[in-house]
């Protein structure tokens, strides 16, 4: 048999256009926040062979694209063992989000991805997690926590302590699973805010870093720590996690940044030499270090 033809192998070796989103169906929308300003959007696939090309990890994000209105990067709240659907939490603060935010069950719209790199769950394998999470910032940290809590991985871990804040208690995400996941004997949670005059509050008051260094474990060789929040929070979380005795390579961040193609073409996400949306977002303190102090 004679070989393929260089055309016909062109075609045989196409790579999909990164460019082109899968189209997906709302199919749930739930208001997160007192201000209504954080929705959790659930989409599902038009197509099946799409969503079986959409396999992501916990940590990675995706482009939420409408048509007309452009895209915006958003990380991925749901979790690989949660199959049919895929999740996003969206925070209302420009045209792409606003026009999200109006949009309805049964509306159809795109998600191009998935994107950047994820955090490292097969080192983490047999280790102790701490997870600290600020804000809206916290929708990776649900994927990575159901990913763990999952029957068929939580043997794969150690202990999982999660320490998550929000400005008040109505500016807290996924309340009913903060609920589920504190009754849980192998999972601790610290949940906190800023201030609250809820006489009825029974958990945690202050900012994040400093409750990280009251309820956090100790850093150790066999302690890894996940840190996912605004740039405020990541920079006063290091410190405290330093003086735990967190080493740098044992400190695991998900960053943020202007992120606009989400492939590294337009170059505006870069940390000096690297791209936040294809180098990361996910970096160790370590490899922050090399780069110019933007975090």
């Amino acid at each position: 048999m004679s070989a393929l033809s260089p055309a016909i192998q062109d075609r045989e070796e196409l790579v999909e256009n990164p460019y082109l989103p899968y189209p997906v169906r709302i199919d749930d929308i739930v208001v997160e926040t007192e201000d209504r300003n954080l929705k959790t959007f659930k989409f599902v696939f038009l197509n099946e062979q799409d969503e079986k090309k959409f396999d992501y990890h916990a940590g990675q994000f995706a482009e939420l694209s409408i048509p007309g209105k452009g895209e915006i990067p958003i990380g991925i709240a749901s979790s690989p063992v949660e199959k049919g659907f895929v999740m996003f939490t969206v925070n209302k603060a420009g045209v792409v989000t606003t026009h999200l935010h109006n949009m309805k069950v049964g509306d159809i719209m795109g998600i191009r991805g998935p994107l950047g790199n994820w955090f490292p769950w097969e080192m983490l394998e047999g280790k102790n997690v701490l997870l600290v999470g600020g804000g809206f910032a916290f929708t990776t940290l649900r994927s990575s926590i159901v990913y763990m809590i999952d029957p068929a991985n939580r043997s794969k871990f150690g202990n999982i302590t999660v320490v998550y804040g929000a400005r008040t208690p109505g500016m807290l995400l996924y309340k009913n699973e903060l609920i589920e996941w504190e009754k849980r004997d192998d999972i601790d949670m610290h949940i906190t805010v800023d201030a609250t005059d809820d006489p009825d509050w029974k958990y945690n008051v202050g900012f994040v870093p400093p409750v990280t260094e009251e309820k956090a474990p100790q850093g150790d060789e066999n302690t890894y720590a996940i840190v996912c929040g605004p740039p405020i929070m990541i920079k006063f979380t290091q410190p405290v996690l330093e003086k735990l005795g967190y080493t740098h390579d044992r400190i695991i961040m998900s960053l943020e940044n202007r992120m606009k193609c989400g492939i590294g073409m337009c170059g505006r996400c870069n940390i000096g030499r690297e791209l936040v949306c294809k180098d990361g977002p996910v970096f160790t303190l370590e490899q922050i270090n090399q780069t110019p102090r933007e975090y």
